[in-house]
């Protein structure tokens, strides 16, 4: 690597991330079904219809990955609870055996020395929820602030950090008005409604752990860095109502108490009844603001109903994703952030990494954290507070509807024998954190 542990200030924190369906293991423990399994049960949806039941055994090898982190000196971990394993009815009796395993988890990652930082929801609906609406349903956020009561006042006390909900804008749009991920809608009242409720439930799961006696806690959004495809006003309106929906929206809930105008345009007369009277819960206050960044996107103008925007093909180089790499995309994100939304909050990078196709010597992995870690480095030169980066991912794992194709993992997982082994950039890293 280009950079070393001393290059940062005292107290930066390094870590790596994952999450529960995607490496747990989701057949196991008693965890109950999710939108997930019935989005991946449906033929079309996810390459070769293949699924979370096992994944990578995370649930039966959690010690051996923790061994990992730790072994390539790594401060923190990243993980997400599973509500369905938590409450296999969304609401109810909760799973002895889904609490017994978050709290081995908990206490395996302290023994190792490493800083547990959860994240409450990432993507796994329990399916008697769907079956309700889902993200639809305002009562939606009830039932979120009770999941977060129940797995919080078993595990809450020893967590580093907390956030509610890993990217808001895959939970609602991609998934509701793009129809990519589950449920697997494609309806724009569904989308509006859902980009609503997910704010207004993770304003509600910070007001319980609030009342938990928690702190350290977060918001953890997705960013993409638009760029109009050409140099026509056509293309830099459709750039920026890309951004408005895609970067703006969610931050702009939680920190202005606003939506901007360019998505009310299109969703406003499909939002819920009252919706402008929910920002103080949507807004309670956090203690910092982690920015998942991966590629930038080039946005052209189409003919249709809003938001009339199309991607277009563009000339970087790319990943295993067929996604542009564009580092300048994080120090611009960085930066505004800071300066439109967060001011002094701590931020951090909670996810930055790449699909490569190269199953050990994954150079392109290295090259692509070095040129992102550079303009992380730029930005805190310029007094942005950055205070940690996490890498995506620990393991190669369940890329949702692209099953076990992509792999972003510092370690390689055969998925047929399960064995872990640790690639170049995972060296690499170990190599970097020891100096």
């Amino acid at each position: 690597m280009d950079f070393k542990r001393s290059d940062f200030p005292e107290g930066f924190l390094w870590g790596a991330a994952t999450s529960s369906y995607q490496i747990e293991g989701h057949r196991f423990g008693g965890a109950g079904l999710t939108h997930w399994d019935s989005f991946a049960a449906t033929p079309g949806n996810v390459v070769r219809a293949e699924n979370g039941d096992r994944a990578c055994d995370h649930y039966h090898r959690f010690e051996d990955d923790l061994d990992l982190l730790a072994a390539a000196g790594f401060d923190a971990y990243r993980f997400s609870t599973s509500w369905a394993r938590v409450l296999p009815e969304g609401r109810g009796t909760p799973n002895a055996e889904g609490l017994d395993f978050y709290d081995r988890l908990t206490d395996a990652m302290l023994e190792r020395g490493l800083k547990p930082c959860a994240t409450l929801y990432h993507w796994e609906l329990p399916q008697p929820l769907a079956d309700l609406g889902g993200w639809r349903n305002r009562d939606i956020a009830g039932w979120f602030g009770d999941f977060t009561e129940v797995i919080m006042g078993r595990i809450g006390d020893r967590m580093h950090s907390v956030a509610p909900i890993n990217e808001p804008w895959c939970v609602a749009w991609l998934s509701h008005f793009m129809g990519h991920h589950a449920p697997g809608m494609r309806d724009i009242r569904a989308a509006a409604r859902a980009m609503h409720h997910v704010l207004l439930a993770h304003g509600t799961a910070i007001q319980r752990m609030r009342g938990l006696g928690m702190s350290n806690l977060g918001a953890v959004c997705n960013f993409e860095w638009a760029d109009p495809a050409d140099d026509s006003d056509a293309a830099r309106e459709a750039a920026l109502d890309y951004d408005a929906i895609y970067n703006r929206f969610f931050l702009g809930g939680m920190f202005h108490k606003a939506y901007p105008e360019r998505v009310l345009s299109g969703l406003e007369p499909h939002l819920p009844e009252g919706w402008q009277d929910d920002f103080d819960t949507i807004a309670a206050p956090v203690d910092w603001v982690g920015l998942n960044y991966y590629t930038r996107k080039l946005i052209g103008p189409t003919v249709g109903p809003w938001p009339a925007h199309e991607e277009v093909d563009g000339p970087l180089p790319k990943t295993q994703m067929g996604w542009e790499i564009y580092p300048d995309g994080l120090y611009n994100f960085l930066t505004r952030t800071a300066s439109e939304y967060t001011g002094d909050l701590p931020l951090y990078v909670t996810e930055n990494g790449m699909a490569s196709a190269e199953p050990h010597e994954d150079q392109d992995r290295i090259a692509y954290l070095n040129a992102h870690v550079a303009k992380a480095q730029q930005a805190m030169a310029e007094g942005v507070p950055l205070k940690g980066y996490f890498i995506w991912s620990l393991l190669d794992n369940y890329e949702w509807a692209l099953g076990y194709e992509k792999r972003f993992g510092l370690v390689h997982v055969d998925f047929e024998s399960l064995q872990r082994t640790p690639k170049a950039s995972y060296e690499a890293l170990k190599l970097a954190l020891s100096k």
